[in-house]
């Protein structure tokens, strides 16, 4: 550290603006002690002109000071990274051979990869956690020390770590580095790290899985002990609890319980939709067209397979190559699956002159697009490599930008709201250092984002650098029923795709100009959104996207016909409507179609036969009594209608209102 004169005093300014005057250096754990004891003993870092440092790490110079707790975001990041640090020290205490890799923070905890010559089992899982669980008690301090290059490599073929040596290798330029010290065990770390072993007390080991070196498949097989880790004994518990309440609504388990879908080893990545799964995903994609109707959108379609020159134009090749499929032809060119529909989007619009009274145009697409993705990530529905987007591209002209950005974030918000997401959280994402296009269209496009945000009052969160490379995006984050966060739909403002492939449309004034291109999905991923909605209802969906809507139980035999006849007469209101006139006790036939979360159960026997009614109850157990078929019919009609279809009678309500025109008969009805 440099040195400063004795006459010098260091001033260190704390979040509430009170300031502290020292005459040395002095470090982040004396400050803590300074202010207060409770303060000290809760201290697991410290925050130096808005840089991480250890408590142990000297203070030289005047700066604003933060001491960081297990309360702060950041300190919890840092009590996970360190239990992965503590996982290593209990692996190599129990199986001394294995070597260590990497171990990472990840949202809600935190994993170890690490080479050994044969897989951990449960038991071992078990065995390490322990261990852990016994270093904590022991209540040692955890040492820093930052070291010359030369001593670090030393340490490591001491240690014969060869996975660290690698990435010691991988920082040529580095001359010094910080290791972390628990006990005799010692990792290579950029910090900080927990300055004593009492603050990872409330943590858990969750699972085991597979892993390679550096995520490639065509390197060495790794295994990767995942776990959590918290502020606090409720905190934990709340959190596992949590996992539990997942584990049960997992939309893989309930895919098979409903028969809606399932994968094959032979197509990674791609779904095998059921007949009751398709219908799920025709309703999602019905609504969709139906609400993007309504708001002025045409639907197109684009090829699946363009050239290569089309990506590398856009940016796409550069920038994307290595999710992207690709296959060379005969004759010599080079074809790529698109991994999103932007070019194909563009090339459609190009299609004949365009003029300023033409715009905006909001051109809607459910392309079929192909990422690939490492075949570790895949995870059911989540995370696949050949899913439907609801893919939209306005093109507007520049007066018209901020009004469509206001359009599409009002009409995403209303449509989750319609899937029973009412919270809902947005990130606006700014321009990362690898982009396209010079800083002022970037001001102009980002301030189009943050005036749409303003104009309807809704609060967002700031993610530097986070945007697209051709332009700035919104993202909209649903929170589930359990509390769980999914990023959804997104919003991105471009001028500059419309620059490179040279798009234009002619002004009032006869002049060529450049529309502004919007980008904007709402559901993202068709197959992810279906599994966030199964999970959040647990399989229960609503009445109206849910495949079966209702079944017609019969009670005996001799009550087959009238079921059948009442299934025929829900079909013909369009209800999806079966029958199961099996003969099965009307008790077991019930509790198996509840199990399918079928809406509504109707019953026949002989008495609603002979008067011309059914029993109706719910798929909660609730009983909606005996009913006249013709009453049946319009509750239920009425029960399984999407929600949509109540804002557009509302709006041709008003539309008739404004023109004086009479509703037609038979809506009267």
């Amino acid at each position: 550290m440099t040195t400063i004169c004795d006459q010098h005093t260091i001033t260190l300014t704390l979040p509430d603006g009170s300031q502290r005057h020292f005459d040395q250096p002095v470090s982040v754990a004396t400050l803590a002690a300074d202010i207060g004891a409770g303060l000290a003993r809760q201290a697991v870092a410290g925050k130096v002109d808005d840089r991480l440092v250890d408590t142990s790490d000297l203070i030289d110079h005047d700066a604003t000071v933060q001491i960081i707790t297990p309360k702060d975001g950041a300190g919890l990041d840092i009590i996970r990274h360190s239990c992965a640090h503590l996982i290593g020290h209990a692996v190599k205490q129990l199986f001394p051979s294995a070597k260590m890799v990497i171990g990472p923070v990840i949202e809600d905890g935190f994993y170890y990869d690490i080479a050994y010559e044969r897989p951990f089992t449960p038991e071992d899982l078990e065995a390490i956690e322990q261990r852990m669980r016994e270093l904590i008690a022991s209540d040692y301090d955890v040492i820093k020390q930052v070291l010359p290059r030369d001593e670090v490599i030393r340490i490591f073929e001491d240690r014969d770590e060869e996975y660290k040596l690698r990435l010691v290798d991988d920082m040529p330029d580095e001359q010094q580095m910080g290791m972390y010290f628990h006990q005799e065990y010692v990792d290579m770390c950029r910090g900080p790290h927990v300055p004593n072993t009492r603050f990872l007390k409330h943590f858990k080991l969750t699972k085991l899985s597979g892993a390679y070196w550096r995520g490639d498949s065509s390197k060495e097989q790794l295994q990767r002990i995942y776990g959590t880790a918290w502020a606090d004994k409720k905190q934990l518990k709340a959190y596992l609890q949590r996992i539990k309440e997942a584990e049960k609504r997992d939309h893989r388990k309930l895919g098979r319980e409903l028969d809606l879908f399932h994968f094959h080893e032979d197509a990674p990545g791609a779904v095998f939709w059921h007949p009751q799964g398709w219908t799920l995903f025709q309703e999602l994609i019905a609504y969709m067209r139906r609400r993007q109707l309504d708001a002025g959108y045409v639907e197109v379609n684009s090829p699946d397979l363009m050239d290569r020159q089309l990506w590398e134009i856009s940016g796409h090749w550069q920038n994307y190559r290595d999710h992207m499929f690709t296959s060379d032809t005969e004759d010599g060119r080079s074809l790529a699956l698109k991994p999103m529909s932007c070019p194909g989007s563009v090339l459609l619009y190009r299609h004949g002159l365009k003029s300023y009274r033409d715009l905006p145009i909001r051109m809607a697409e459910f392309g079929k697009v192909h990422r690939y993705e490492p075949s570790g990530t895949l995870h059911g529905l989540l995370r696949v490599r050949h899913f439907t987007q609801d893919d939209a591209h306005i093109y507007c002209t520049p007066e018209q930008m901020d009004s469509e950005c206001c359009e599409i974030v009002s009409l995403v918000l209303d449509i989750y709201r319609q899937f029973g997401f009412e919270e809902v959280s947005i990130k606006l994402s700014t321009r990362p250092d690898n982009r396209m296009g010079d800083d002022a269209t970037w001001d102009l496009l980002e301030g189009a984002l943050i005036r749409s945000l303003d104009e309807l009052g809704l609060e967002y969160q700031l993610n530097p650098g986070e945007g697209a490379f051709y332009g700035p995006k919104l993202e909209f984050v649903l929170r589930d029923a359990i509390g769980r966060d999914w990023q959804c739909g997104t919003l991105q403002v471009d001028m500059n795709l419309p620059e490179r492939f040279g798009i234009d449309y002619i002004d009032e004034d006869g002049e060529r100009k450049r529309p502004v291109m919007l980008h904007r999905a709402l559901f993202g991923s068709l197959e992810r959104f279906t599994g966030i909605l199964i999970e959040h209802h647990m399989g229960k969906l609503p009445a109206w996207l849910t495949p079966v809507q209702a079944v017609v139980l019969s009670i005996t035999e001799d009550h087959a016909a009238y079921t059948k006849d009442v299934a025929q007469l829900l079909r013909g209101a369009g209800l999806r409507a079966e029958f199961d006139v099996r003969n099965e006790k009307i008790g077991y036939k019930i509790r198996e179609q509840t199990l399918r979360r079928v809406p509504f159960l109707l019953v026949a026997g002989g008495r609603e036969r002979d008067t011309g009614c059914i029993a109706i109850r719910n798929r909660d157990g609730e009983d909606l009594g005996v009913l006249p078929l013709e009453e049946a019919l319009t509750l239920l009609t009425r029960e399984v209608r999407a929600p949509d279809y109540a804002t557009r009678e509302t709006g041709l309500q008003q539309l008739r209102s404004r023109l004086n025109v009479n509703a037609p008969e038979s809506h009267a009805k």
